[in-house]
């Protein structure tokens, strides 16, 4: 049984069944199939379809309609952790999904997001992507962001065949374009510290360490991976409906503390947001006072900024151009990009402005005791298939932290055997 307990209709919303609170926890993955019996039935395939496909094609249903799941290994123990999939539920209202269990090899997966970790420009960097908007890591810990104009995955052709996010646009116009400036800013997202709380706007970042790159000082990379912060990257799950990548910061020194941390992002099918924790497994401060944060880079040319409880979003025109310089292409000008972030209210998040590094709106967070805290990135822009102008964003991010901070509910509530 499913149940939103919010007043409006939710669409795509994510489902999670632990295994613990499985009636039967020890299955194989093809011994389950997830319907929703409010879904219209399936005619089956046509004979074309069938001979393109195969034998694992859907077959025709008749009481509702199979809808797309992954059991998701998250600990990488060899036995799956969740069951997960998404509905769409009516306002204050429950549902009533059945989950069979029974060999069911037929049913491909169309796949909606997309993770890997790819050689890109030479620098292993991950990627991971909804049809909407991606995110990609360049510069360690901060994120880059890159929209689409028609849903689309397509981050492979990026790492795949060396194209530059700022011109994929001339090889296929439906892959969109890198829509976030980074450089030594906090970009489309990333985490920090404060550490010293008589500057309240002075932080500490894992590839801004007092660590120099002995071959150039001035550089927005760390120095070597042996005496600065290194990360290293792994895939959790990669589709068809939801994608996780997993980030290990270590031996961050920031001269007031030493610090490692693993962070997971995990994205999702049909929506322009992708969410993130962090969990510091060291946390070693020198100093009293210290505080947690995240943030996003405020936009050159905002000319709309919300601060709302957990919420800030950052939006306006943008000049988009390869920052390299290395021709005499225009800039593009696109009437809209916006950049949002969620934290829940349980962190306590205060504003704090950050006038280095570029310039950034953040959150300073009251962590749990076990130094963990999450939080949600989304982006949008003019050209995009959906929230595409200031208010239609704005009005998704404000509907999406209530949804972030009250998931939908499930549980079993009744067992029945068919196999008669």
């Amino acid at each position: 049984m499913i149940s939103n307990t919010l007043d409006f209709d939710r669409e795509n919303a994510p489902v999670v069944i632990k295994r613990e609170g499985f009636p039967i926890p020890d299955l194989h993955e093809m011994w389950v199939t997830v319907v929703d019996p409010e879904l219209p039935p399936y005619e089956g395939p046509s004979e074309e379809l069938l001979r393109l496909q195969g034998g694992h094609q859907l077959r025709a249903e008749t009481n509702g309609h199979a809808i797309f799941h992954q059991m998701d290994d998250l600990d990488k123990d060899g036995i799956w952790d969740e069951l997960f999939f998404q509905t769409d539920i009516e306002a204050s209202s429950e549902k009533t999904i059945y989950v069979y269990l029974g060999e069911n090899k037929r049913g491909w997966n169309k796949h909606f997001t997309h993770a890997n970790i790819g050689s890109y420009a030479r620098h292993l960097m991950p990627f991971w992507e909804s049809e909407n908007v991606g995110w990609k890591i360049w510069f360690a810990n901060s994120v880059d962001v890159y929209a689409k104009r028609k849903p689309v995955l397509m981050s492979n052709h990026l790492y795949m065949e060396n194209l530059d996010g700022y011109g994929v646009s001339a090889i296929n116009n439906d892959w969109g374009t890198d829509i976030q400036s980074v450089a030594g800013s906090f970009g489309g997202g990333a985490i920090c510290l404060f550490e010293n709380p008589q500057e309240p706007d002075a932080v500490s970042m894992p590839r801004f360490t007092p660590i120099k790159n002995r071959l150039s000082p001035e550089s927005l990379w760390n120095a070597g991976q042996i005496s600065d912060t290194r990360y290293a990257y792994e895939v959790i799950v990669n589709g068809p409906i939801r994608s996780i990548i997993k980030i290990k910061g270590m031996n961050w020194n920031s001269g007031n503390g030493h610090y490692e941390y693993e962070q997971t992002y995990t994205v999702y099918a049909k929506q322009s947001y992708t969410t993130s924790r962090v969990e510091f497994t060291t946390f070693s401060p020198d100093v009293a006072g210290v505080q947690m944060g995240v943030g996003i880079r405020k936009k050159s040319d905002e000319d709309n900024f919300i601060l709302e409880d957990g919420i800030i979003v950052s939006s306006g025109p943008e000049s988009i151009k390869d920052p390299e310089n290395i021709d005499d292409r225009e800039e593009y000008r696109v009437d809209f990009v916006g950049t949002a972030l969620i934290v829940k209210d349980d962190y306590k998040p205060a504003y704090q402005f950050v006038s280095s590094h570029n310039g950034n709106h953040t959150f300073k967070i009251t962590a749990a005791k076990d130094h963990a805290f999450e939080y949600l990135l989304s982006s949008a822009w003019s050209e995009g298939a959906v929230y595409n102008n200031e208010k239609d964003f704005s009005d998704y991010i404000r509907k999406t932290k209530l949804e972030y901070e009250s998931p939908v509910q499930a549980g079993f509530v009744r067992i029945q055997d068919k196999s008669n």
